[in-house]
């Protein structure tokens, strides 16, 4: 969308996803991933550690990205939109445009860190095109098959699990609670050079854009896509429906979205995060809830983006949400600073209870960056570089 037609409520929405991902993202930056899927797997779980990890997972835990994703879902109909009001090929700029995200995902996967989104979120896009002429009902209805797919596929793996072979079932402890020298190996890849990390971001990643896209993330970034869609084409993204609406969602939203990630907490720990519950079952319960927290955390921003009042906060979140592109590489090249070898090396000995003060750190730096950048320029620089590749010719980004 043009600079001058933004829609200042998806500006907003879009600073606050992409600086609450950062809320998990910093656990797979800090610690061997299987942390980030079982907390019991690695570091300190007592006191005040074990609350944040507690506090996290119910407010974080695939809710931002959820948001995000439903902003792909709305932003792919806007750029078609516009792309088509310029007399352009729409369907050309959009899979020119969906290429380079690939090409900047396997660069920022490969070459970076493991946990990219960017890779998923092309190839969805790719798919999402098909889609963007339905009606809203229709999207919801598609969506909604997408999303139970990972439900119907963790059911299975779970209930199958006294059946597998014991190669396939080690193999699958290892991912869930590895073993001395396997942490070993972590610690000592990620405490190195940037091509002593290669020998575990290679693997990890290819099981990011192979095993895990299509047991997992393919299905739900869809749905949250398409869900995306369906909510811009029924103006609720644009903080056009009523207060009293917004209100509900936020009521209704949090209350049962935090009531079920709650409750799937109590049974992990209830079940001592065992493979045979935690894994497959014991995680439904936030992939349920986390759907109706990101409804409820979307409704609580076109509150604030409808009130005249809190324009600080609409200035600086519309400014980081803008450039975020460029603050999610940026969150990366922060953390993988602080936390790899070839920065400061903490890999592995910060604990929750000061990643969070990491995290609000990179926040505010962020937050200082975005609004200062763009009081010059029109777009971060890789917003203008993406725009410039999508466009085949170089795009103006000084004001």
């Amino acid at each position: 969308m043009e600079y001058s037609k933004r829609i200042v409520s998806l500006d907003v929405l879009r600073g606050v996803a992409v600086l609450g991902i950062l809320i998990m993202n910093i656990q797979s930056f800090s610690m061997p991933s299987a942390a980030y899927i079982n907390p019991t797997a690695y570091g300190d779980l007592t006191g005040l550690n074990k609350w944040i990890w507690i506090f996290s997972h119910i407010l974080a835990s695939q809710k931002f990205m959820s948001i995000f994703s439903m902003l792909f879902g709305a932003g792919v109909l806007i750029f078609t939109k516009n792309a088509i009001a310029k007399g352009k090929n729409c369907a050309t700029l959009h899979y020119r445009r969906m290429l380079w995200l690939l090409v900047f995902g396997l660069l920022h996967g490969y070459l970076l860190w493991y946990g990219d989104i960017l890779f998923t979120y092309s190839l969805c896009g790719m798919l999402l095109f098909a889609f963007r002429r339905l009606p809203p009902r229709k999207l919801i209805w598609i969506g909604f098959a997408f999303y139970l797919v990972p439900v119907l596929l963790d059911s299975f793996f779970a209930f199958s699990m006294p059946y597998w072979p014991e190669e396939a079932l080690q193999n699958t402890m290892q991912s869930w609670r590895p073993d001395e020298p396997t942490l070993h190996h972590y610690l000592a890849a990620y405490r190195g050079g940037w091509l002593e990390q290669m020998d575990v971001r290679i693997p990890a990643n290819l099981f990011m854009q192979t095993g895990l896209f299509f047991m997992q993330t393919f299905w739900r970034v869809m749905s949250m896509m398409l869900l995306g869609m369906a909510l811009f084409k029924w103006k609720v993204l644009s903080a056009e429906l009523s207060g009293s609406f917004y209100f509900r969602l936020v009521l209704v939203g949090l209350v049962l979205g935090f009531s079920f990630s709650a409750t799937g907490v109590v049974l992990n720990f209830r079940n001592n995060w065992s493979i045979e519950f935690s894994m497959f079952l014991g995680k439904q319960f936030n992939y349920l809830g986390s759907v109706g927290t990101a409804l409820g955390y979307l409704g609580l921003v076109m509150l604030i983006c409808k009130s005249y009042a809190c324009r600080g906060f609409k200035n600086t979140f519309s400014a980081v949400g803008r450039m975020a592109f460029t603050n999610y590489i940026l969150m990366t090249l922060i953390a993988t600073f602080i936390f790899y070898g070839s920065g400061l090396g903490l890999f592995g000995s910060v604990e929750r209870k000061f990643q969070v003060m990491i995290v609000v750190g990179i926040w505010i730096a962020i937050m200082i960056i975005s609004p200062v950048w763009l009081k010059w320029f029109r777009f971060g620089p890789l917003e203008s570089l993406w725009r410039s590749l999508t466009y085949g010719r170089w795009q103006p980004l000084k004001k």
